[in-house]
């Protein structure tokens, strides 16, 4: 089944709230394994490496979960590396109106003032300021090819 696909132009409220694109929940609950526990409102944001903020259902996250709790606290690598992950992520409750409270560090991370587009990255959310995005796509626009040549 298919998952978070397309992409949306949103802004932020002045409380710092997003609203989460209503193609994107309906798609919420139709990947959940049985025997995962999912909340109804709870999604898990994480600051990415690349400036960007993603988001996951309760049920992907489990899996993510299972794979950084296999990590060795007594491998200073893999410590580090759950360390790196755990301060970078929060869980945020999606409101009746399908809005998510960013937290100003969230906000300041990804470079959001007001602005944002969504891209649906099938598992997840990806959420951009704009500029940061255009940004990233002038200077990669032709790596496309390479990339998907090496992948696919």
């Amino acid at each position: 089944m298919a998952g978070f696909i397309g992409k949306e132009r949103h802004t932020i409220d002045e409380k710092g709230r997003l609203m989460i694109p209503a193609k994107f929940r309906r798609c919420f609950g139709k990947g959940a394994v049985a025997g995962v526990e999912e909340s109804d409102s709870g999604l898990y944001i994480m600051k990415a490496s690349d400036r960007s903020l993603e988001l996951y259902e309760p049920f992907i996250w489990a899996d993510m979960r299972k794979t950084i709790s296999a990590l060795s606290d007594f491998n200073p690598e893999e410590r580090l590396l759950k360390t790196l992950m755990y301060e970078s992520l929060e869980i945020v409750e999606l409101d009746r109106q399908g809005r998510i409270a960013l937290s100003r560090e969230f906000l300041e991370h990804a470079g959001i003032t007001k602005d944002v587009v969504i891209i649906g990255g099938d598992t997840k959310m990806i959420i951009w300021d704009p500029d940061r995005l255009q940004s990233l796509l002038q200077e990669s626009a032709g790596r496309f090819g390479s990339l998907a040549g090496r992948y696919f």
